[in-house]
């Protein structure tokens, strides 16, 4: 059957995911090939001192995302997109959205960008012996609470950004169990919150509040679950030319770490992928639970409900580019005008040349604050020692190193003190667009074998409508773990690089440094206002 004809008969499933720049639609075929594309670019607002999207910027941004991908479908295949086999929805996880008993949204949307709820995250996470980042939604109701909001008394239903859009078009007020794991903790065996946790909570707040968190917050589903079906005031919405129909099927909305955890195959146990941009996360797929809380691991789940340790950090690539873009400007005043990916090659390539352990340079990719090492404010530093060897080979290994550098410090706590077992990782992000080199230090750096894929840099989106797709497709008792491995991933290209034990050892120096420097950045934080 040919794309045209499967478009026509429905064999496709639809992926949106709201990233924090950019609202991407992807429409796939029945074998999960992606056959049509649509974006829409979008800014977050700075409201009332607070990071947030309008509702009108969210629906608004939904139906031009889609209706490019619908474009898109009529240009290449001629045929208008009336149909679609199942739908998913997927967004930047956490925040903090809360609507009243008339469906009226009471505050403006409240991102994961927000720092504010940083003191209730801490009690929390002291109450529960659970570690509660100031991101997370339930972080932001208990800072409201305890600021006595006065909005508070009138929450009835408490969601997240797709959790929103999936209500809008479904009626349905559910969640993915992955996304519901970033709003508040969950309990793998049961696959619902944490029942001991959510009686703390009550606890904690009562004669505060008129309700009981477990009656606001969403339902949990995993996935495979049907999740409702698009209303026709849902199709209406998302389509306002009518020509969509009502009645398509819709999976869990999930969050950005699941569905990168889905278009990396990383959901197996002893599994785990690495997304390398202007930020840097690590989540790996754990087979138990950790001895005890850590501040810089969140504990999240799969799609399907299995625990996740994950180290995200604010910082990777932007002090990195800063000095790719120095070092272009010094070779237009030579009269050379290099690509940048040429540019990134050369500079890439001449590190491995390098010492393995830098020749003693170090340098903290601080643009803005670290919390995993406990730095407040962004100071980008590089510094080094008299005898420290310091040539560009040296310099870049350096800063590719530190690249990793918070990253390593949160993993060690996993895959060293916590003995966390990593059969091989996926690596996806713009760190690796130069072969093998940013690879190879992300091996040395955790001790295990990356590979890199084509597909992943499909990103989210597409990760969502496999989601979508696993709901119809998928046979009677087939895993997500199998259904991604047997029938998504199978023919799969990608390059695996097993670390190389010289470069473990040379990075396992270079990391000591950092730990041992940290006070120098953190005084840099102090002294230079």
């Amino acid at each position: 059957m040919d794309v045209k004809e499967k478009i026509l008969r429905g064999r496709t499933a639809l992926g949106i995911e709201f990233g924090s720049t950019r609202i991407k639609a992807v429409l796939v075929d029945d074998e999960n090939a992606p056959i049509a594309s649509g974006s829409h670019d979008w800014e977050n607002r700075h409201i009332g001192n607070i990071w947030s999207y309008t509702l009108e910027d969210i629906v608004t941004g939904m139906q031009d995302a889609y209706a490019c991908m619908a474009k898109d479908v009529e240009k290449k295949y001629g045929v208008t997109l009336t149909t679609i086999g199942a739908i998913g929805f997927s967004a930047m996880m956490h925040g903090y959205m809360v609507f009243d008993k008339d469906d009226k949204l009471l505050v403006p949307f409240r991102t994961w960008r927000n720092n504010t709820a940083a003191y209730a995250g801490d009690r929390l996470t002291e109450l529960f012996d659970y570690h509660i980042p100031a991101r997370w939604s339930v972080a932001h109701l208990y800072q409201a609470i305890l600021d006595g909001e006065p909005h508070v008394k009138d929450i009835v239903f408490q969601t997240t950004l797709e959790g929103y859009v999936h209500w809008l078009l479904t009626g349905e007020k559910v969640i993915g169990i992955g996304e519901a794991s970033g709003m508040f903790p969950v309990d793998p065996e049961t696959k619902q919150y944490n029942k001991k946790m959510l009686a703390q909570f009550n606890a904690l707040v009562k004669g505060k509040v008129p309700f009981a968190l477990e009656d606001i917050l969403p339902k949990i589903l995993v996935a495979g679950e049907q999740a409702g079906v698009l209303t026709v005031k849902g199709a209406q919405i998302l389509d306002p030319t009518g020509n969509l129909q009502a009645g398509i099927p819709f999976c869990p909305p999930e969050g950005d770490a699941g569905t990168g955890m889905v278009a990396t195959n990383s959901v197996k146990k002893r599994t785990g992928n690495v997304s390398a941009g202007t930020s840097v996360f690590a989540m790996i797929v754990l087979e138990k639970e950790l001895s005890k809380a850590y501040p810089e691991i969140d504990l999240v789940t799969t799609p399907v409900g299995d625990l996740v340790g994950m180290v995200h950090c604010n910082n990777c690539t932007s002090d990195l580019n800063g000095w790719v873009n120095m070092f272009g400007e010094f070779a237009q005043l030579l009269g050379v005008d290099l690509p940048k990916w040429k540019l990134y090659d050369m500079l890439y390539f001449a590190s491995e040349k390098g010492e393995k352990d830098c020749g003693g340079l170090l340098s903290y990719n601080y643009v803005s604050n670290e919390h995993v090492t406990n730095v407040d404010h962004g100071r980008p530093l590089f510094v080094r020692k008299a005898d420290s060897k310091f040539d560009l080979a040296n310099f870049m290994r350096c800063h590719l190193y530190s690249a990793f550098g918070a990253l390593k410090v949160g993993c060690d706590i996993m895959l060293k003190e916590e003995g966390v077992k990593l059969d091989r990782i996926t690596g996806h992000g713009g760190l690796f667009k130069t072969e093998r080199v940013g690879q190879s230090y992300l091996a040395a750096a955790i001790g295990a074998p990356v590979t890199v894929m084509k597909t992943a840099g499909e990103g989210g989106a597409w990760g969502m409508a496999i989601l979508a797709n696993y709901l119809i497709c998928k046979k009677k008792g087939e895993s997500l773990e199998d259904y991604l491995e047997h029938r998504v991933f199978a023919k799969e290209e990608g390059i695996t690089l097993a670390p190389d034990p010289a470069d473990e050892k040379g990075f396992d120096e270079f990391c000591e440094r950092y730990v041992e420097g940290l006070p120098i950045v953190r005084e840099a934080v102090h002294s230079l206002k």
